[in-house]
């Protein structure tokens, strides 16, 4: 073979900015091969145009993208790199600002207190019929999620037509940010004496949802989305355990105003947490909102 086009491991190592150790290590994992390897020395030698694919796969691995994604990534061209660099911009940016919005609710609730932030009050939430669209998800696919969701659960509604007895909520089952999947369900609360749905698409069910006290935040504007909504059902959560409570459901957010943007100065939602009293007796709290008595919140 002509070595004249041909470096040795060391001196590619230096033009691509990768260790020996790296270099072996990928080409025992298929993403760089070198262009030949002695038989008797087992010395591997790389190809000169080899060098930019080599600084690419340094590149994408300084960007934690695994060694698995980069071997595919690198088979589908300069093409399918550039789109994936993309998305991985926009889900740096998006990790930041959810970075960002914790470290502005962190000194806020160190120089404030959540409750100062965020006014918790408590409510008796009626027993309500609803009608829901649930998927598994995580963040990033919420608000596509939803904006389908309710789109089917209006349609059966208007064929009833239905008539609603509160505003449009979402009950989350547990975390859901861009590193953990809940089940969330879109829900339509509705009167259950009057019309009621028929001819249920596959995934939409009617449910009883029974009568419960919530403790509830109000967030308006920028605050109402994500992640700067965090700190509101951080505040509640706060609340919920600082008054001896227990959490008795999934969390509900509650679109008092909405517009249909996320960030629209003039949407207004309720972060509202379904409770109880412990096993051994209801706490009283040192000092109760009105609201407690029962009057809504807002």
């Amino acid at each position: 073979m002509d070595r004249k086009n041909l470096l040795p491991i060391g001196q590619f190592s230096q033009a691509s900015g990768l260790s020996v150790t790296a270099l072996r290590h990928y080409d025992a994992s298929g993403v760089l091969l070198p262009a030949f390897v002695d038989p008797v020395s087992g010395y591997r030698y790389f190809r000169r145009d080899q060098v930019r694919t080599a600084q690419s796969i340094r590149a994408l691995r300084q960007l934690d993208i695994p060694v698995e994604e980069v071997r595919r990534l690198l088979g589908g061209g300069e093409e399918g790199i550039g789109a994936a660099l993309r998305a991985h911009l926009r889900t740096a940016e998006r990790r930041l600002e959810v970075q960002r919005s914790v470290v502005h609710s962190l000194l806020s609730r160190l120089a404030e207190g959540a409750e100062m932030t965020h006014r918790v009050t408590v409510r008796q939430g009626a027993a309500e019929r609803i009608l829901v669209r649930g998927a598994t998800l995580d963040n990033s696919g919420l608000d596509a999620f939803l904006r389908v969701a309710y789109q089917e659960l209006y349609a059966v509604a208007g064929r009833g037509p239905l008539t609603f007895t509160g505003p449009a909520f979402v009950r989350f089952h547990g975390v859901c940010d861009d590193e953990n999947e809940t089940l969330v369900e879109a829900c339509l609360p509705f009167w259950e004496d009057g019309a009621q749905p028929t001819d249920l698409p596959e995934g939409m069910t009617v449910r009883e949802l029974p009568g419960t006290a919530l403790a509830c935040t109000e967030v308006e504007g920028e605050a109402a989305a994500f992640p700067q909504i965090l700190s509101a059902y951080d505040a509640v959560a706060e609340w919920i355990t600082e008054h001896g409570f227990v959490f008795a459901g999934p969390t509900r957010m509650v679109y008092r105003r909405w517009t249909g943007t996320p960030d629209h100065p003039d949407n207004r939602v309720e972060i509202a947490w379904p409770m109880d009293e412990p096993a051994d007796g209801r706490p009283e709290p040192a000092d109760p909102a009105p609201e407690a008595a029962g009057r809504p919140a807002g």
